[in-house]
């Protein structure tokens, strides 16, 4: 693939911020879109507007087909069984509450436990705080090795007959760690307990079959991949989406109602309660679409090069310290620069037209496992180059001796 010609694609990045061509290294928050994304929505707008499953109209016909198509390419992309094993949800976060909300209080009791990791954004942590907080249940933490990585061990160890839920990010969005989730899954499944992924910054990096992982649930953001914010997918294994009730009520999620009980429509409708994500579904579909063009092992293999060479050039840098493993990790660099403040180093980045991200990282006991207070992050994506890493590299040496200077 390339990745300059790539950028061609993506309109955003064709501009100057505070007079500097644009280095955008914050994908990880958010990706870019390409114009098929955008004009996919658009088009939707323009053309097919109008509410699904509901009227017999032209529009909501072609609304309808759109809506479901779109859930029908995520259910390839993913390799799933069946199209309605996809859940359309407003993101990870609503997915992975979903799941918390509605199985993980139906099934776990006092005595029971769950297992995380201290790495967990705090959309795979509170959730399960509250669970446990609700139902009695003791929540567990896998331990992590120096480098940040999980060793499959302790993760034996951790996980125990009690264990009825394990939930794990697949990826790191602060070390860039990729788990052994297939294995660990195993591992709870021999414990009876089910395997619920974050895929947030997984999904857009490699390519992904919740079949062979054999997780039980998987969850992600379109934001992320190329798509249009707002929208997200929970997978679940069909048997257990069967027994999980709705957490939200209303339109279109019902099947018969009276005015003192109701039943629920079958999967996935049952979970999609008013008037669903359309517009985002047919811009989700568009991205992934945009994604199966170049290829995800394309992608893979291109962020990977382009993480060892800005893990060679970063590393040269006095001063700078880079956290998570060297080896087997993802397209993103979370470091710290002497004693400058990560906020400072984002700032005058950003006068130089570079976009990184600064602060918690929406993992604050994994800041406090690091011992700092916050890092700076700079994450790469299939539109980034190497000359992106170069003026990351340049940039951060001029920041080091203006605040050297500044301070001296």
């Amino acid at each position: 693939m390339n990745a300059a010609q790539i950028r061609e694609l993506f309109p955003i990045l064709n501009q100057e911020i505070n007079g500097h061509p644009l280095v955008y290294l914050d994908s990880a928050a958010s990706s870019q879109k390409p114009v098929s994304v955008i004009e996919a929505v658009k088009q939707y707008y323009e053309h097919d507007n109008a509410n699904v499953h509901r009227g017999v109209h032209t529009l909501g016909s072609r609304a309808t087909d759109a809506y479901e198509g779109a859930r029908a390419k995520v259910a390839k992309f993913l390799n799933a069984e069946r199209s309605e094993q996809i859940i359309f949800t407003r993101g990870t976060t609503t997915s992975l509450n979903l799941v918390a909300s509605s199985y993980g209080r139906a099934v776990c009791r006092e005595g029971d436990e769950i297992v995380i990791t201290p790495m967990e954004h705090h959309s795979n942590l509170i959730p399960w705080q509250q669970v446990a907080k609700a139902t009695g249940a003791t929540l567990k933490y896998i331990p992590l090795q120096e480098d940040g990585t999980i060793d499959l061990s302790d993760a034996e160890r951790t996980i125990t007959d009690r264990t009825k839920i394990v939930a794990m990010t697949y990826v790191s969005n602060v070390l860039g760690v990729v788990n052994p989730i297939k294995q660990i899954g195993e591992i709870a499944h021999r414990r009876g307990a089910v395997m619920v992924v974050d895929g947030a910054q997984s999904t857009p990096h490699m390519k992904i079959d919740v079949q062979d992982l054999n997780c039980d649930f998987y969850a992600f953001s379109a934001h992320k991949l190329c798509g249009p914010t707002g929208i997200g997918v929970l997978y679940g294994k069909k048997d257990l989406l069967d027994r999980m009730e709705p957490i939200e009520f209303g339109g279109e999620m019902i099947d018969h109602v009276d005015l003192y009980e109701s039943t629920w429509k079958e999967l996935p409708y049952k979970f999609e309660g008013g008037t669903p994500l359309i517009a985002g579904a047919v811009g989700l579909g568009a991205a992934i679409d945009f994604l199966q063009e170049i290829g995800m092992d394309e992608i893979d293999r291109h962020e990977k090069r382009l993480t060892a060479y800005a893990l060679d050039r970063l590393s040269q840098i006095e001063g700078l310290t880079i956290y998570g493993p060297r080896e087997e990790r993802a397209g993103l660099i979370t470091f710290n620069l002497s004693d400058i403040h990560p906020h400072d180093v984002a700032t005058v980045l950003d006068s130089q037209g570079i976009a990184i991200r600064a602060g918690h990282h929406c993992c604050q006991p994994l800041m406090r496992w690091l011992k700092a207070s916050a890092t700076a992050r700079a994450s790469f994506y299939l539109y980034n180059t190497e000359d992106d890493v170069d003026r990351l590299a340049s940039a951060l040496i001029q920041t080091k001796e203006f605040f050297g200077d500044a301070i001296g």
